[in-house]
């Protein structure tokens, strides 16, 4: 099997489009398997695989591969490094992979010599509604066109009358359920215990924070692995991120749980001063001062929270409602004080420190 550039073709969009055809060939019969393909990564190679036994109806007990990294990671006469999805492929059919020789292109001359033939004959000069009916086509071809040519090999038999009389039956029956496409992929934990795979980060235990993991990614479930044990599975997330609160300590958990709505339900319960301070707070960039937000609240688990309610009214009376002003209140205990002296050449007030604060600068 091998990978044929077809060309370029002018899909729906109006863009062009740049088509490759993986191609699979019997050895004894030369029947033909073609799929056009746009990309030629992990999944599209094992889904060509897939559709090229579900077309000849079996498994063949040898392949014979080019060494493209979606299926050899390290090309090697003796001993040739498999890609872990395209490993679990074979396996799973039984199926020997034989990869050829790097820059050895007649380990496999049945396959090279057809790439010609299947440009010229499937895509050249034709033109395809979409994408799906170029694949669909592409069956149809290889079974009433490809299949009845004429190989001087089989001496006057087509392809298709070989592999039905004496070929088909040699083949491997396939398994009942279906192959389940797996994409491999080893992300490293990052410090907020996440793992990214694909557009979406995952939480895992974050005693692994800092671990590189093998990550099995299929269409509804994504499985982390650390030395073959499985530490983590997550359903399947186009984008974004999942977080198992589980996975995090107890700190940080209480840190993302305390969001803006939780805040502002909290500082309600405090009072009004406490209320209209929050929500000044996170009336802009509410994430960016979430943090802030969850100190004035805590503010109030040591201090009580008369003590914070009466300090957030101060703070909203010199117009500077932040947490370190609310802190410095309760510092100098100075929240139930009606008046305070200014400071010379201030206008604004001042009483975060109390008035005996200012002694010393009166008498200079």
């Amino acid at each position: 099997m091998d990978y044929g550039y077809l060309g370029t073709w002018a899909g729906p969009d109006g863009h062009p489009h740049r088509v490759w055809a993986f191609s699979m060939v019997l050895s004894y019969s030369r029947h033909l398997f073609v799929r056009p393909v746009l990309r030629m990564d992990q999944a599209a190679w094992a889904e060509c695989h897939v559709a090229a036994f579900s077309f000849f109806s079996g498994a063949v007990a040898r392949v014979v591969c080019d060494n493209l990294r979606a299926g050899v990671i390290k090309p090697d006469l003796y001993d040739p490094k498999l890609n872990r999805s395209y490993a679990e492929l074979a396996a799973y059919y039984n199926v020997l992979l034989d990869p050829a020789r790097a820059f050895h292109p007649k380990d496999k001359p049945r396959v090279e010599s057809l790439q010609k033939y299947i440009r010229a004959s499937f895509f050249t000069g034709r033109q395809f509604a979409s994408f799906a009916a170029m694949q669909k086509e592409a069956e149809r071809w290889c079974a009433e066109v490809a299949g009845r040519r004429t190989p001087r090999a089989l001496e006057g038999r087509t392809p298709l009358e070989a592999f039905v009389a004496e070929e088909k039956d040699a083949l491997l029956p396939l398994p009942v359920m279906p192959f389940e496409l797996a994409t491999w992929s080893r992300p490293k934990v990052g410090p907020d215990a996440h793992a990214q795979v694909g557009r979406t980060l995952y939480s895992v235990p974050w005693r692994l924070i800092g671990k590189r993991l093998d990550a099995r990614a299929t269409p509804e479930m994504v499985r982390f692995y650390l030395d073959g044990e499985v530490v983590k599975t997550h359903p399947r997330q186009a984008r974004g991120r999942r977080t198992d609160w589980a996975d995090l300590p107890d700190r940080r958990v209480s840190f993302f749980m305390r969001t803006p709505a939780w805040c502002r339900s909290q500082a309600a319960m405090v009072g009004p001063a406490t209320r209209v301070l929050v929500e000044e707070l996170l009336s802009v960039d509410a994430l960016f001062r979430l943090r802030q937000a969850q100190g004035v609240l805590r503010l109030g688990q040591s201090k009580g929270d008369a003590r914070l309610e009466a300090a957030c009214r101060r703070a909203l009376e010199a117009g500077d409602p932040s947490y370190k002003t609310v802190k410095g209140i309760l510092a100098a205990g100075t929240e139930d004080e009606t008046e305070a002296p200014p400071l010379p050449g201030v206008a604004a007030p001042a009483w975060l420190h109390g008035p005996g604060a200012f002694s010393t600068l009166e008498h200079r």
